[in-house]
């Protein structure tokens, strides 16, 4: 008998999909696009369109493990859940009685949006009193802005509205392939032209309008040049800003050094086209500038982030509807009452997820985190500076307990790995990063094998170790129920599967905002740039059409579609060093290096290479793993400079 179930996509990704699941004799055997969702539309990604693949998996872990061999050898025997948990309970116990509850550190990012897969393991971690955690992998440098004030987003759908669509080192058709729909839109309705600023030539980038090649690093100063070229003209909405921006004097002395002739020779684009940019943003009605992580994980990155916020609020495009700054735009969701923070039993430390590696690894850490516990993401392979994140992770005093669907990089340093649930298998709720929607997401089936959701591990883990506060007992729906929005309730999420909840449309005139729309050039003087090429390329990391990060790295046709880690380099960078399409090539320096396959191609500029995805280590296969050459290093926001890496390239031998 077949069954459809709603549900919808958990990735760290803007669209977060409604889906439809088909069920037949208690297997789901396919999904598909929920038609009736404004962002869905019926289409799912490349990536996800097959999930039911993952959930069936032959590598798919199901039973708990117990490690039995040197650490990242991934070396386990199976256990039951009734020693996991003994286990478990134990060395936590042990910890806190010998270091304190603040030596346990949980560490759980995006590999679930879900409010319960996500939040509710948070509750146990609080209620012990264990570290609590902050920060970001990727989107920290949007971070300062928000507290101040400047927004950030809006409803997506408004961008079938905008003259003017800006895609600054965003790769839609890549990341958010479903809001490349409201792009299209604009450019039938409203006559919109699109300019996408990326260093390399992308799927985007081929059906934009304008593309500019842009030197990675520069772009803080190509928008400081657009805001000079604006206010030289007198392309500035001037009333709006003086209303709404805090220092607009002092803005205009700090982007008067940036011609368009001095920005081009740093940038590497022509004067022309960033004039013509200028004159676009000046005119359009509205425009919207919508950036992408990538020149965010640069030195620069916050005060990119700062220069974008500036040239939106100058050019008055938050007055009208499709225009402003997108980057982040969410639903009406409480995350923080699933999670239930009020649970600690006093102040403790707070930790930098972000800085796992430097936190393992350092000895003057007081107290040492001495237990860990990961899930939803995989450090080993996506955080910055992965060599020392591994052996923080190989460190035998280490507790580890990993809940994961497969035996990824990390799991393979665990003492304990757990089985988790996989989207079909479980109950949750979700927001999104990019639009206005909140999802639900029925369970199609019993979960596999002796899978588990992380609410029931909680439960169980709570119960195991004495705690008693209600909130640990509470079921699923109860701590889901706890975050929706009242206009939202789980009731009506069960009619159709979602449910919109918009926050009010950012207006600045009638918040009586007053933003700084500084950008600090000054401070970042000695770290800009020059626009003269270093011997060394720069190494850029962007996302893989394939993976979602590190997400999809061990299944056959995610792998084979995005057929082998491969470098890209520009055909006069590949002559000087004397490689060849399909060669071999070492990428790195004397601490670490890679050995990567070239690709001969005029689609990253001269200057560049990039190496796309988060490829997983293989037995007896390459450790091509470019965040193992990301450097330890962090803007003032906390953001790993993933695109701040200068390489040697040269054949391997």
């Amino acid at each position: 008998m077949e069954r459809r179930v709603r549900g919808c996509c958990p990735l760290d990704c803007q669209d977060s999909c409604a889906w439809i699941a088909t069920v037949e004799d208690g297997r789901v055997t396919g999904v598909v696009g929920d038609p009736d969702h404004p962002i869905t539309q019926g289409v799912l990604c490349a990536k996800v369109r097959d999930y039911e693949t993952r959930t069936y998996a032959p590598d798919r872990l199901l039973h708990p493990l117990r490690r039995v061999g040197p650490k990242g050898a991934g070396q386990f025997e199976r256990i039951s859940w009734d020693e996991a948990l003994g286990t478990i309970a134990a060395r936590f116990a042990s910890v806190i009685e010998t270091h304190g509850a603040e030596a346990i550190m949980p560490m759980n990012y995006l590999g679930s949006m879900g409010v319960l897969q996500r939040r509710a393991l948070m509750r146990l971690f609080h209620a012990l009193g264990a570290s609590a955690i902050h920060g970001e992998v990727c989107g920290a440098a949007g971070l300062p802005i928000i507290e101040a004030g400047h927004p950030f987003g809006f409803d997506p759908e408004e961008i079938a509205d905008s003259e003017l669509i800006v895609l600054w080192g965003a790769n839609l058709l890549t990341t958010a392939h479903h809001h490349w729909r409201f792009v299209q839109e604009a450019r039938e309705r409203r006559g919109a032209t699109v300019v996408v600023i990326d260093p390399r030539r992308t799927r985007t980038a081929r059906k934009a309008d304008v593309h500019l090649a842009i030197r990675p690093g520069t772009d803080v100063i190509l928008a400081a040049s657009l805001g000079r070229i604006l206010l030289a003209e007198g392309l500035v909405d001037r009333a709006y800003a003086a209303d709404v921006a805090l220092d607009l004097d002092a803005y205009a002395a700090e982007v008067a050094p940036w011609t368009a002739e001095r920005a081009a020779e740093v940038c590497g684009i022509e004067a022309a086209d960033i004039t013509a940019l200028a004159r676009r943003l000046g005119a359009a009605r509205p425009a919207v500038i919508r950036p992408g992580v990538g020149p965010m994980q640069t030195i620069s990155g916050d005060a990119f982030v700062r220069a974008l916020s500036a040239l939106a609020i100058l050019g008055g495009h938050w007055r009208r509807r499709g225009g402003g700054l997108f980057f982040l735009s969410t639903p009406r969701l409480d995350e923080a009452a699933a999670e239930r923070s009020d649970l600690a039993p006093g102040p403790r430390r707070s930790l930098d997820i972000a800085r796992l590696g430097q936190l393992l690894t350092d000895p003057d850490l007081d107290p040492p985190v001495k237990a860990l516990t990961v899930w939803g993401t995989n450090p080993a392979l996506i955080q910055p500076d992965v060599d020392t994140v591994r052996r923080g992770l190989a460190r035998e005093d280490l507790f580890t307990v990993v809940l994961e669907h497969f035996m990824t990089d990390t799991a393979r340093y665990a003492d304990i790995v757990l089985p988790s649930t996989t989207q079909f298998e479980h109950f949750d709720v979700q927001g999104a990063w990019g639009h206005h929607y909140i999802l639900l997401n029925e369970p199609a089936v019993p979960p596999l094998g002796e899978a588990k959701a992380h609410a029931e591990v909680m439960r169980l883990l709570a119960a195991r170790m004495g705690l008693t506060d209600p909130a640990l007992r509470e079921s699923d729906e109860e701590i889901a129920a706890a975050a929706l929005p009242a206009d939202a309730p789980l009731s009506a999420l069960r009619e159709t599967g979602w449910r919109k909840a918009s926050p009010p449309r950012p207006d600045l005139l009638a918040e009586g905002a007053r933003l700084p729309v500084s950008i600090g050039l000054e401070a970042l003087r000695e770290d800009l740039p020059d626009g003269t090429a270093p011997e060394k390329l720069r190494l850029l990391t962007p996302k893989a059409h394939y993976f979602l990060n590190s997400t999809f790295g061990n299944m056959p046709r995610h792998r084979a579609a995005q057929k082998r880690p491969t470098l890209q380099i520009h055909p006069a960078d590949a002559e000087a060093r004397a490689l060849v399409d399909g060669s071999a090539a070492r990428v790195g320096d004397d601490a670490a290096a890679l050995v990567v396959v070239v690709e001969v191609t005029e689609d990253v500029r001269p200057g560049v290479v990039a190496l796309e995805g988060k490829w997983w280590r293989t037995e007896g296969g390459p450790d091509a793993v470019a965040n193992r050459l990301a450097p330890a290093r962090w803007t003032p926001a906390g953001q790993p400079v993933y695109n701040d890496i200068f390489v040697d390239v040269a054949p391997a031998l």
